[in-house]
């Protein structure tokens, strides 16, 4: 196994109309979570990837099971809970640009995780465990499963990578604050956004937010500047990898998850830093252009597609 991750999958809900969500009567049903986004982007790409998780026993859970077992991820490790729902959510499109999501995944099978579900055999021969700062928000055994997942990673020498996917409604900001950067200390790549960064450490510069996140205990830091591109950080060398222009944003949900899983990618496939991030980049500004989650995550065949698409255009 390559990666390993864990955390809650929902059933997604879009309107086939724009504007207030009140006035819609028909709706499109996906299936998101930056979890599983993340997985099936690096089984697109050709890594294995599997996910641990908990899902209602009910038809939501076995079309979301069958779904993403289907784009090649291996859930063996998914329970199927008799005894609580799997969460939904509502993406609102109320204009371009003006998108809103709302949750309804209180008491869910997903927040029902507990250490007792993760099974150390099975994260201790991945090569990377990718961590949200989702999971610890949605119940106390939730976080104490995301610790101890990190336990058995580190014991194990399982890299730790850890995504913030800050989520102010689940949580006070104080315990966001608190337990996003307790497993920033413990992870060993961190994959913040700007804004993330200054919430957590109330620092807007980039460059200052890089060292912060080093001297916090991360061995690699890429802090994403939205199209501006990302930013990665060592103790040895920093440098801006510029991003893809998109002209037309068709949804940018979900761009952060492409985003992590094209720079996994790289390190899997051996890239140096720069090229990683520079993948990473591009499966972010592909994910953009298709509506939802992961309808937009490329394959190789269409990831080196919009790489010579890219160099032409810059060759004119």
């Amino acid at each position: 196994m390559d990666v390993v991750t864990l955390g809650e999958t929902m059933i997604l809900f879009t309107p086939e109309t724009t504007g207030p969500m009140r006035y819609a009567s028909q709706f499109s049903r996906k299936i998101a979570g930056a979890e599983s986004n993340f997985a099936i982007g690096l089984s697109r790409l050709g890594h294995q990837a599997g996910w641990i998780s908990r899902v209602g026993d009910d038809e939501f859970g076995k079309a979301m099971v069958s779904f993403i077992r289907g784009e090649g991820v291996d859930t063996s490790r998914v329970i199927f809970d008799q005894t609580a729902p799997t969460g939904l959510y509502f993406k609102e499109i109320r204009r371009p640009n003006d998108f809103r999501v709302h949750y309804y995944r209180k008491g869910s099978a997903a927040s029902k995780l507990t250490k007792e579900d993760l099974d150390e055999d099975y994260i201790k021969k991945a090569k990377f465990i990718h961590i949200s700062g989702i999971t610890p928000a949605l119940s106390d055994s939730c976080e104490e499963a995301v610790f101890a997942a990190i336990e058995i990673a580190k014991k194990n020498g399982v890299t730790v990578v850890f995504d913030p996917n800050l989520r102010r409604k689940l949580w006070s900001e104080e315990k966001a604050r608190t337990t996003l950067l307790k497993i920033a200390g413990l992870a060993d790549i961190v994959l913040p956004g700007v804004e993330e960064g200054e919430f957590m450490f109330g620092e807007t510069d980039p460059a200052k937010l890089g060292e912060l996140f080093l001297s916090h205990g991360a061995k690699i830091v890429v802090l994403k500047v939205g199209a501006k591109g990302a930013h990665y950080f060592t103790q040895d060398e920093q440098q801006l990898v510029s991003g893809f222009p998109v002209e037309n944003v068709i949804d940018p949900v979900g761009a952060g998850d492409g985003f992590a899983a094209g720079f996994i990618s790289g390190l899997l496939d051996g890239l140096n830093l720069h090229d990683a991030v520079k993948r990473g980049n591009a499966v972010g500004a592909f994910v953009t252009t298709v509506s939802g989650d992961v309808e937009g995550l490329p394959d190789r065949i269409e990831l080196e597609a919009f790489f010579n698409a890219s160099a032409q255009d810059v060759s004119r």
